[in-house]
């Protein structure tokens, strides 16, 4: 009778299990025979699915560069890999490789309300309707992300605290920008706008996520709160 003690992950003692290797001690601490492994899930009948990674790794000399270079074909001559484990293994390099190549994006940094405006520029010009976006920055006052919170009528839209600080909580904000757009040209606040700001502005301090700006904006420009000294 066959061992068929090797053909599962799952039969494996656990120190030689990569995928709760990787949930108990982290994808590093995983060798590269064991990361293979969990994209092929079993080995053969005399070959443990690591032992059978090994080998192929073996055969490139365990260059991955080498290992991303063999074709599907090339894989399918070892023992124990079929057309859907091969293909496994030149996506998951494929994408390493894609990985590499991807610039790395620097986040924004703000240091000013016209950095902001820049920022929000795109978003909120030529529109007629009213939206309102928070940016959430980190400690360093990197934009962490862009979110529009409601979009309105002409007259004006809803921004609701409950929902603004609870993005800000989700995304580990350390401080936020209000901006909304007037479609109707008018630089100045309103007395609602004014309000809301104070409204967010106290709520940013009890939860210690500073509202440092709120900006309105108008195709002709915008109108800053921290600027004017009103926040």
């Amino acid at each position: 009778m066959e061992n068929t003690a090797y053909l599962n992950i799952k039969s494996w003692a656990e120190e030689d299990r990569p995928r709760e290797k990787l949930l108990l001690k982290g994808k590093a601490s995983l060798s590269e025979a064991e990361l293979i492994a969990i994209l092929i899930g079993s080995g053969t009948a005399s070959m443990s699915a690591v032992d059978l990674s090994k080998q192929i790794l073996g055969h490139t000399n365990n260059n991955l560069n080498d290992l991303a270079k063999l074709t599907v074909q090339e894989l399918m001559k070892f023992k124990g890999i079929g057309e859907a484990k091969a293909i496994s293994i030149v996506a998951a390099l494929e994408l390493g490789r894609r990985r590499k190549e991807s610039e790395v994006v620097k986040k924004p940094k703000i240091t000013c309300s016209q950095d902001a405006y820049d920022i929000m520029r795109a978003h909120l010009l030529d529109l007629s309707h009213e939206e309102f976006w928070v940016l959430m920055l980190s400690r360093s006052n990197q934009v962490i992300k862009k979110q529009l919170i409601s979009s309105g009528g002409v007259s004006g839209t809803v921004a609701d605290p409950k929902i603004i600080f609870k993005m800000a909580l989700d995304e580990l904000a350390s401080s936020i920008i209000l901006s909304h757009n007037h479609p109707s040209g008018n630089l100045k606040p309103s007395q609602a706008d004014i309000n809301l700001t104070k409204k967010l502005k106290e709520a940013g301090e009890m939860l210690e996520i500073p509202v440092l700006d709120h900006l309105i904006f108008t195709n002709d420009g915008y109108f800053s709160f921290a600027d004017e000294n009103l926040m």
